[in-house]
């Protein structure tokens, strides 16, 4: 594998398939940055929100590299802990958006114990599941998987789901930092998976799966979050003595799907009396992006007049 030289704008935002050579072992390597500044940046979240929102945005285009669809991948973290809500969700293209709910209160009363490094999970969430979707549109069979809130962290969480759903050895390492001065984070992600054995008569080699995850277990956050270590460079230095062969690097970036229209054709969907204030006017605010609709009497009498029409 070819490895050149650091260019920081081109380690960050992407994923990453590999292949550790000789071994039934895939990986995928995930790094956000800028990406993560304009999800979070639409808001202003609590330290401890900003961050498991971020790892929640990770995990969920770590888990969506690993499959092929044409589409929308979602991830959402349902809790009755102080936040409540976690929701990512990554295009095929590579556009990720996210956002959160939380218990300002109850953040605040646990948020000392997260930043001293108690677990995050039970903490924060309590009890409740992350479930995954992946939408491809009307023609196509939606398919989801559902985990319980098992574990420290969310990649503890996401290894429950591998272990008791899929019967699929993975392993994750997920890490994140919080800048407090300029409130920026950065997150990171690196999986192995065995894959299944082909021949039924073949030898599965413990050794180099036991090998992968050891190596695996050797990577450090700073590592991981250094934009000036080339992502090629890193896979080398992790899998170079079995050998590894990177796939071309996915760009990853922000966008929002909402638009006037889309808000324009759910709103008809519903009764006008239910859809507007005591002003007559009916005005909406994306979750995701916090992108402000506002619709006049006026814009709702030619909105009904075309749904009646």
């Amino acid at each position: 594998m070819s490895v050149n030289q650091p260019q920081t704008a081109t380690n960050i935002d992407i994923a990453q398939t590999f292949q550790i050579e000789g071994l039934d072992v895939r990986g995928r390597l995930v790094r956000l940055g800028p990406a993560l500044d304009q999800v979070l940046d639409a808001h202003a979240y609590p330290s401890v929100v900003s961050v498991m929102l971020a790892e929640t945005l990770t995990l969920a285009v770590t888990l969506a590299s690993a499959l092929k669809y044409d589409g929308v991948f979602t991830l959402q973290v349902q809790s009755d802990g102080p936040i409540s809500l976690l929701v990512a969700d990554i295009t095929s293209e590579g556009a990720v958006r996210g956002y959160a709910r939380f218990d300002e209160q109850r953040v605040d009363a646990v948020a000392g114990e997260v930043q001293s490094g108690a677990a995050p999970v039970p903490r924060l969430l309590g009890n409740g599941h992350l479930a995954f979707t992946v939408d491809q549109g009307q023609d196509m069979e939606r398919y989801q998987g559902i985990a319980e809130l098992d574990g420290a962290t969310l990649s503890d969480c996401a290894h429950h789901y591998f272990r008791n759903s899929e019967q699929l050895d993975t392993a994750i390492f997920l890490t994140s930092n919080h800048d407090a001065e300029t409130r920026r984070v950065r997150a990171g992600a690196l999986m192995v998976q065995r894959m299944p054995h082909q021949d039924p008569h073949g030898e599965i080699d413990e050794d180099g799966w036991r090998r992968s995850v050891a190596i695996l277990a050797s990577l450090t956050a700073d590592e991981l979050l250094d934009p000036d270590l080339d992502h090629d460079a890193l896979l080398f230095r992790l899998y170079h003595e079995d050998g590894v062969r990177a796939y071309q690097a996915h760009k990853l970036f922000h966008r929002c799907r909402c638009s006037r229209d889309k808000v324009a054709n759910t709103l008809k969907s519903f009764p006008r009396a239910e859809i507007v204030g005591d002003d007559g006017v009916s005005q909406v605010v994306c979750e995701f992006c916090k992108a402000d609709y506002t619709f006049t009497a006026t814009d709702l009498d030619a909105l009904f007049a075309q749904s009646e029409s």
